[in-house]
């Protein structure tokens, strides 16, 4: 059990980090207030590759794997949360595709998306039924050696961006969900405006609406009828970049309060001096330090799990825990910045509001705790 960083990490640590302060520091305000992100910063993560950090590299990535993925997605949301979610969207739909595609169909498919030439987009959830595949009702009619397929999809991040995006629907033949890997902006696919969220600002959410979109037979991913398995990969990877940009938020709060706390004067001495002040740091140090390591931990099991269901556990349980704390750590931030917290000129507001979303989105804590309790009880 070795907790050190290999030198390959520590780089991509330091490099990620070195273009988070430099690059993204001084837009993240600008990237809040309008809801976007500047294209070039896509560009020069693109330039970094960023994108393909967990994937091998006959697929367009760099090869260094999940243990590394979560040190640049952490990077990433200590300064925008936002960008971190595009980057963690992005890569949670390429998990799916890289588990259940043909070789060839991720040569083709992944690649770009890997280069950060196209972003890859996951759409399960539906307005009337939520994300309980049970109760889905986008169908998928078999026409010949193709599907159609119609309804509608809520709440998908990236879907307003070109690159491939994996499709559930009802198939008709088998009436259970099937996904399919969908190139976005094809006949018969359209978006809404996008929904003005809370916080993660940047990391686009819209609707999606399929109007006989047709998709070849070959582009199914995954057996027919099999799609909560493809849900539950592709979202079990997925809430490695959940935690981390949850944990990024941690790290960014922790560090604003030990700054303010060591400038803010109160009777003739910094607030730094209370006690009071002194508890609720360590509280943050303490639940952001516990995060961290469920978070690496996770991006290591990611590599090194023979049991996908054993590893949805550790994936449901680690962003239970972690999105719940990082509302602790955030609600604890504003406390110690006291008036000036729930200011927008002051950072820990608008981390405030990135970390509320984390708790809602990829599986409500209730929900993974069912899925932990399930596999445990089982």
């Amino acid at each position: 059990m070795d907790f050190r960083l290999s030198k390959e990490q520590e780089l991509i640590q330091k490099t990620v980090r070195e273009f988070a302060e430099k690059y993204l520091v001084p837009v993240a305000d600008q990237i809040d207030r309008e809801n976007k992100v500047p294209p070039e910063i896509y560009r020069k993560m693109a330039e970094l590759e960023l994108f393909g950090i967990p994937f091998a590299e006959e697929f367009g990535g760099t090869g260094a794997g999940y243990s590394c993925y979560p040190l640049a997605v952490e990077q990433i949301a200590r300064a925008s949360g936002g960008v971190a979610l595009t980057l963690s969207v992005n890569t949670l739909a390429l998990s799916a595709i890289n588990v259940f595609a043909s070789p060839e169909q991720k040569k083709q498919i992944m690649t770009p998306c890997c280069r950060g030439e196209k972003i890859a987009s996951f759409a399960f959830t539906e307005p009337g039924t939520g994300s309980d595949p049970k109760q889905i009702t986008t169908t998928a009619v078999k026409d010949g050696d193709s599907y159609l397929i119609n309804g509608t999809k809520r709440f998908i991040s990236c879907a307003d961006m070109a690159g491939p995006i994996v499709i559930f629907a009802k198939d008709d033949e088998t009436n259970f969900p099937t996904g399919f890997m969908v190139e976005k902006f094809c006949p018969g696919y359209s978006v809404s405006e996008p929904w003005h969220k809370i916080g993660m600002r940047g990391g686009t959410m819209t609707d999606v609406f399929l109007k006989d979109v047709r998709v070849p037979a070959a582009n199914m991913l995954g057996p027919k009828g099999q799609g909560y398995w493809v849900l539950q990969a592709g979202i079990a990877f997925g809430k490695i970049g959940v935690s981390s940009g949850a944990l990024g938020g941690m790290q960014a709060a922790l560090d604003l309060c030990v700054k303010y706390a060591k400038e803010k004067q109160h009777r003739d001495k910094t607030i730094a001096k209370f006690q009071g002040v002194q508890m609720d740091i360590a509280k943050i140090a303490e639940k952001t330090e516990a995060a961290r390591w469920l978070c690496y931990r996770l991006g290591c099991l990611a590599e090194t799990s023979k049991d996908l269901r054993l590893f949805a556990k550790e994936a449901a349980l680690t962003k239970s825990f972690v999105t719940e704390a990082a509302v602790d750590v955030s609600r604890l931030a504003i406390a110690i910045h006291g008036s000036y917290g729930v200011m927008q000129d002051y950072a820990v507001e608008r981390i405030y509001r990135d970390m509320i979303i984390g708790e809602q989105v990829e599986g409500v804590a209730d929900l993974q705790r069912v899925i932990t309790a399930s596999i445990l009880l089982a």
